[in-house]
C-alpha cells in the first residue's frame, strides 16, 4: 500500500482515461490520492454530442465534470494549477516544477504518476510530465517517490521497451466507466461510437482491463 499517490496530468479527463483504474484501486485500498490538474481544457474541441457547451462555458463545464470524475474515483484532494490549455509547453519549466515540488513536500507521496516526457503525444502532456520529473529531481534522493509514467506515442514501446508496470483494473472497471461518463463533454461521442462500432468497442474495452506504466529512473 502506498503512503500517498500524487497524480500530475494537464487536462480534465487525463486522470480518468490514463489512470482511472489505477487511481480507483489506490483509493479503494485507502491510499490518499492528490490530483494536480494543469488546465481546464479550455481549448478542447469536444463539447458534447449533441453540443451542450460552447467556448465561453467550456471551462466551467470541464471543471464540474472533473470534480464529478474525481468523486467517482475517490480522489478527495483535487488541485488546479490554473494553466492555459495548449500552452503548458510555454510555461517556465523550473517555476512549474517548483509549484509541483511544493505539493510534494506537503504530501510526501510515495508514488508519482504522470506522463512520460517525449512519449505522450500532446505537447501539454510532455511538458507537464517533464516538469513533474524535474520536481522529483529537486528532492534529495532518499525523499523521492517512485515515478510511474503513462506513454502512448506510436514509438513508445520501440524506444522504451515494454512497460514494467502492468495493472489489472478489471475489478474497478465500473468505477472507471463512471468517471468516463462524468466527463460528458468529452466522452459522449466516444461512448456512442462504442455502441455502434464493435472494433472500436473492443479497442476501448482493452483500456478498461489494464493500465500500464514505465518506471522513470530519477
Amino acid at each position: 500500500m502506498e503512503r500517498h499517490v500524487l497524480v500530475v496530468y494537464p487536462h480534465p479527463d487525463d486522470e480518468t482515461f490514463a489512470s482511472g483504474g489505477t487511481i480507483a484501486l489506490h483509493t479503494r485500498a485507502g491510499t490518499p490520492v492528490t490530483y494536480l490538474c494543469g488546465t481546464l481544457g479550455q481549448m478542447g474541441r469536444n463539447m458534447g454530442k449533441p453540443f451542450f457547451a460552447n467556448r465561453e462555458t467550456l471551462p466551467d463545464v470541464r471543471e464540474k465534470e472533473l470534480r464529478a470524475a474525481c468523486a467517482a474515483l475517490g480522489i478527495q484532494d483535487l488541485r488546479l494549477l490554473g494553466l492555459r490549455d495548449k500552452t503548458v509547453e510555454f510555461e517556465d519549466r523550473e517555476q512549474l516544477a517548483d509549484r509541483i515540488l511544493a505539493v510534494m513536500k506537503e504530501m510526501r507521496p510515495s508514488l508519482l504518476i504522470t506522463y512520460y516526457p517525449g512519449f505522450a503525444v500532446h505537447p501539454d502532456h510532455n511538458a507537464l510530465g517533464a516538469a513533474a520529473i524535474r520536481a522529483v529531481e529537486k528532492l534529495p534522493a532518499n525523499e523521492r517517490p517512485v515515478v510511474h509514467c503513462a506513454a502512448f506515442s506510436r514509438d513508445c514501446r520501440e524506444k522504451l521497451g515494454d512497460p514494467d508496470v502492468i495493472i489489472d483494473i478489471t475489478s474497478v472497471r465500473d468505477v472507471k466507466m463512471a468517471a468516463i461518463r462524468a466527463h460528458r463533454s468529452q466522452s459522449e461521442a466516444m461512448l456512442a461510437r462504442m455502441e455502434r462500432d464493435p472494433a472500436f468497442r473492443a479497442q476501448r474495452e482493452a483500456t478498461l482491463r489494464q493500465e500500464v506504466y514505465w518506471t522513470y529512473r530519477v
